[in-house]
């Protein structure tokens, strides 16, 4: 008897999206980067540009350089173009092109890893940067000078931020503005980091620069609304002052008014909500990605820490206060909106009752004239039933029965009226039992 070797593997049965969902964690890896190297990145808002058109103008790239094109639906595309490494990413609200020569020629910032790119190319991308940011790696024997020096040459003489990071593996230097050649500007040196752990940390100052701006591009939002804000606030504070003053007949139109800035305040909390969502979590990734640093001080120095808290969260602070008074703003009109509504049901409800009650007193009196008719019906129907009697005792003396008309007329009045009194009387109960 032949004996087949049990493979574990094939008795199982994979999930449909286990491949996926196992890959997702390996989405965008850094980049090992060794030193001496220079890389630039740039950072814009992809709203106005689809995937497609990203795709193609990546795939433009890819063909000056004769190399193979990212797959349709790709969103993250990394190739060696020559003397740089090209990479880029799309995100929810952002994509990310990042250039690596892995040789720094001259002082450190002269010569960019764009300037390796066709400038032509350069100028198709969408008009709307954010981001653009020049980093150096070296070594520390390449860089051996103090902070004052490495801001005097590298920095134009400004304050610069810095830290030992990776629990001193490494360190990074920079001022946090826009020189010159329109780029903000990192230092690194590598102390004892390697390739990967470079890569990895050049990687978090990147993502803490993209993340701080695309959670500031919610504060001019938030100061914009401000001012309408405190009108709305002004506006309800008049409405709700004037509800205990109002009349009956002016209640409508307090409550119309009040609809209105309801509307008004949902419509501002549709537009900018999912704003200042977003705008939470960027500032939650940067402040993440800056523990993730591992920082330690450099004497005289402020690190990115201290200095990202005090230029960050006063914004990030000003956002969240605006879409709580927003939130505020909204639960108040609606108490008022329910009070005005409920002031307005009360003297509906006094209408009502008032209704009713003159219903009842034309019901009763209704009731009454029914009753009068009936005993003016039954008399008038007696009277001709009587007469028809009398006809008919009439008729009988003259054909020779022996009656007297007069007092067959008499008798037949108390039992004609009894016997119509008590069949109207009949009909009215039956007519009753019908219609309950």
């Amino acid at each position: 008897m032949n004996t087949v070797a049990f493979d574990p593997a094939a008795a199982l049965v994979d999930h449909p999206l286990r491949r996926e969902l196992n890959d997702e964690i390996h989405a965008r890896p850094f980049e090992a980067i060794a030193a001496p190297s220079a890389l630039s990145y740039l950072v814009y808002l992809n709203r106005n540009c689809n995937l497609e058109q990203e795709l193609w103008l990546v795939g433009q790239l890819c063909a000056h350089f004769s190399c193979t094109p990212p797959a349709a639906g790709a969103i993250q595309f990394s190739c060696n173009l020559g003397p740089v490494r090209f990479r880029w990413a799309r995100h929810g609200e952002f994509s990310a092109i990042t250039l690596i020569c892995g040789a720094v020629t001259g002082q450190p910032f002269a010569d960019s890893p764009r300037n390796h790119v066709p400038a032509e190319w350069l100028a198709q991308l969408p008009r709307n940067i954010l981001l653009a940011v020049e980093v150096t790696l070296l070594p520390e024997s390449a860089l051996a000078a103090d902070v004052e020096t490495i801001s005097a040459a590298y920095f134009a003489g400004n304050d610069l931020v810095g830290a030992q990071i990776a629990e001193g593996a490494g360190l990074a230097f920079t001022d946090f503005r826009i020189h010159a050649d329109g780029c903000s500007r990192y230092l690194l040196i590598d102390k004892r980091m390697g390739p990967r752990q470079s890569g990895r940390m050049l990687q978090r100052f990147l993502e803490i620069d993209t993340y701080r701006m695309m959670a500031c591009l919610t504060l001019p939002l938030a100061k914009s609304l401000q001012p309408e804000l405190a009108k709305t606030d002004s506006e309800l504070a008049e409405l709700t002052t004037a509800m205990p003053k109002a009349r009956q007949e002016d209640e409508p139109a307090l409550l119309d008014q009040l609809t209105q800035l309801a509307a008004r305040i949902e419509s501002a909390l549709s537009r900018t909500d999912s704003r200042f969502s977003a705008a939470r979590a960027y500032y939650e990734i940067v402040e993440r990605r800056i523990r993730e640093l591992r920082e330690l001080r450099i004497a005289g120095t402020q690190p990115f820490s201290e200095f990202v808290a005090r230029r960050l969260l006063p914004a990030m602070e000003t956002c969240e206060s605006v879409a709580r008074s927003q939130r505020i703003l909204a639960k108040r009109v609606s108490r008022a909106s329910a009070l005005l509504r409920t002031r307005v049901d009360v003297s509906r409800e006094k209408q009502n009752q008032q209704l009713l009650a003159s219903m009842n007193r034309r019901a009763h009196l209704q009731l009454r004239l029914q009753e009068t008719v009936e005993g003016l019906s039954v008399a008038a129907i007696t009277y001709y039933t009587v007469g028809l009697v009398g006809y008919a005792a009439k008729g009988l003396k003259t054909a020779g029965v022996h009656l007297e008309p007069e007092l067959i007329t008499g008798i037949a009045i108390p039992v004609v009226a009894i016997c119509v009194a008590l069949g109207l009387r009949r009909m009215r109960k039956t007519l009753a039992r019908k219609h309950q």
